[in-house]
């Protein structure tokens, strides 16, 4: 059995649902609960039968995520972390982009429950190149913690260059250092040379790496 972190308690994400879409949620978590291997099945078709949309009473959680996560972590009480990190690298590579992003706020919550339980880098550094902004932010979340320092850190710029919060870095005060702050100072010297504007976070990583303690 691997522990997850839900997006939103369990009560929550019934009470968004109408009657329709919470039997639709009983009947795909009891597939998934009878054979874990359904989970890429039930992931594509759990927006559709349940609802989309923001959550309420969970701020910046979608019910679509949370739905999901709550499939994944069905399918995690009877799975090991390597068996389930299969799985999830499957879905991923099969989904659209909101399904993938669901697959890193699972990996976030494994993370977030039992540091070091499995390891979903391959994972971030995928959803680092692309452009789309929920994709990089989830990358960045508390599974984040599994990138080598060099990764990490250009994880850091793609927010600052996608405009993506650097409130969603996790881990940002613990680990900003003089090579991160080398990186943004010259991505700030060439947006003033080309006269673009400088994102404020470009400050605020700054900050956060100036308040950071020397690193060994």
């Amino acid at each position: 059995m691997t522990e997850i972190r839900p997006l939103a308690d369990h009560d929550t994400i019934r009470a968004a649902l109408d009657d329709r879409g919470r039997a639709q949620l009983d009947d795909l978590t009891a597939e998934v609960a009878d054979d874990p291997s359904r989970l890429g099945r039930a992931f594509p078709a759990a927006a559709r039968r349940t609802a989309r949309g923001p959550l309420p009473g969970a701020d910046g959680v979608l019910i679509e995520d949370a739905v999901r996560v709550e499939l994944v972590r069905v399918a995690a009480r009877s799975l090991d972390a390597s068996a389930l990190l299969a799985e999830l690298r499957e879905v991923y590579r099969y989904g659209d982009n909101d399904e993938k992003r669901a697959v890193l706020h699972a990996l976030n919550g494994v993370q977030a429950a039992l540091p070091g339980q499995l390891d979903g880098s391959d994972l971030l550094l995928d959803a680092l190149r692309t452009n789309d902004t929920r994709l990089v932010a989830a990358a960045m979340g508390a599974h984040s913690d599994r990138l080598d320092d060099d990764a990490w850190r250009q994880g850091v710029l793609k927010c600052l260059f996608t405009g993506v919060p650097v409130s969603a870095v996790t881990g940002l005060a613990a680990r900003a250092d003089r090579e991160l702050a080398e990186m943004v100072q010259r991505y700030r010297r060439e947006r003033e040379a080309a006269g673009r504007d400088v994102p404020p976070d470009v400050q605020a990583v700054l900050d956060a790496s100036a308040a950071a303690p020397p690193r060994p």
